[in-house]
């Protein structure tokens, strides 16, 4: 195989850790932050030690950091020339933060999808994902796009994110999505009653995105405390504004205590519980010492009793 973004050959199947590029040069695919976020010096310094504690699969964005995240990629590849590497990259968002540049139209998927390749250096990805369902176009063009680009091998596969039950069965009508992404952990639940199900009953990975939610799970925020300098809760609050409650602070009390008597931090806890219960988990460090976490979970084994236990402390 030439110069491509992997030597690896994953097929349908999509499982383990993901090292989450979201932050590098922004927040997201948030055109206000575009040029913020991580540093590029950081994210070479994140991306060099995911690489050497054996994570080979790196998420992206086309939109994330306005395309920094992309191009940061492509740049460290071209001098670290990794053989192996598994990339995801998504499409979706505008690159420009034009809002009547964005959507799953099949036009726009290949005229994005080229832009992709070009900022990662590849002449092809390993799983291609919508970014969210777009309502101007139909899911059947959108997925017949895609099956085109997987017929000329200019991707291994493709998946969803930001999809739920219903859409994620529409999907199935028109192809077979090979992962679905959306955000999980201890505090974000949504999809344990239905889309959970759904993935094992058709064999869709399912590997989600914010198993920390925001830092929540890391136990940086304080019941009663100020939220520290440049957190998530001081930037772009409003997805966790909602956790602000007792309820909330009573369980990660209690998820501490269980952290404790394990002897792990409580994010590794967490991090352990959504792989106990996924597929994998994408993992969005900020900075490379943020991996120690995530490294720590790959070690911790939790029973299904563990798992629905710990569960609870959030009820």
């Amino acid at each position: 195989m030439s110069d491509v973004g992997s030597t690896a050959s994953p097929g349908n199947t999509f499982e383990g850790i993901a090292l989450g590029c979201g932050n590098f040069g922004g927040v997201g695919s948030s055109p206000e932050f575009f040029g913020h976020g991580i540093a590029e010096d950081e994210a070479y310094a994140i991306m060099d030690r995911a690489w050497a504690e054996g994570i080979r699969w790196f998420d992206t964005g086309d939109a994330y950091g306005g395309g920094r995240s992309e191009s940061w990629i492509g740049a460290w590849r071209a001098t670290r020339k990794p053989d192996g590497l598994v990339l995801t990259t998504k499409v979706f968002h505008s690159t420009t933060g034009s809002p009547d540049d964005t959507g799953l139209a099949p036009d726009r998927i290949r005229r994005q999808f080229e832009s992709s390749l070009e900022r990662l250096g590849v002449d092809r990805v390993d799983l291609y994902l919508a970014h969210a369902p777009d309502p101007a176009t139909p899911l059947a063009d959108t997925i017949a796009t895609f099956e085109s680009l997987r017929e000329q091998r200019l991707i291994g596969a493709w998946g969803l994110s930001n999809f739920d039950l219903d859409g994620a069965r529409k999907a199935l009508e028109h192809g077979r999505p090979a992962l679905l992404q959306n955000s999980f952990s201890l505090l974000d639940r949504g999809d344990d009653a239905d889309v959970l199900p759904f993935c094992r009953e058709h064999s869709i990975a399912y590997v989600p995105f914010g198993p920390l939610s925001g830092g929540w799970l890391t136990g940086k925020y304080r019941r009663g405390e100020p939220f520290p300098t440049g957190s998530r809760m001081t930037q772009r609050p409003g997805p966790y504004e909602r956790l602000v409650d007792d309820r909330v602070f009573d369980g990660l009390d209690r998820l501490r205590e269980e952290a404790e008597a394990r002897d792990v931090s409580l994010a590794a806890l967490a991090f352990a519980w959504v792989l106990a219960r996924a597929d994998g988990a994408v993992c969005g460090p900020n900075r490379a010492d943020q991996l120690d976490p995530v490294l720590a979970a790959r070690g911790l084994q939790l029973s299904d009793d563990d798992a629905e236990r710990i569960g609870r402390f959030f009820e």
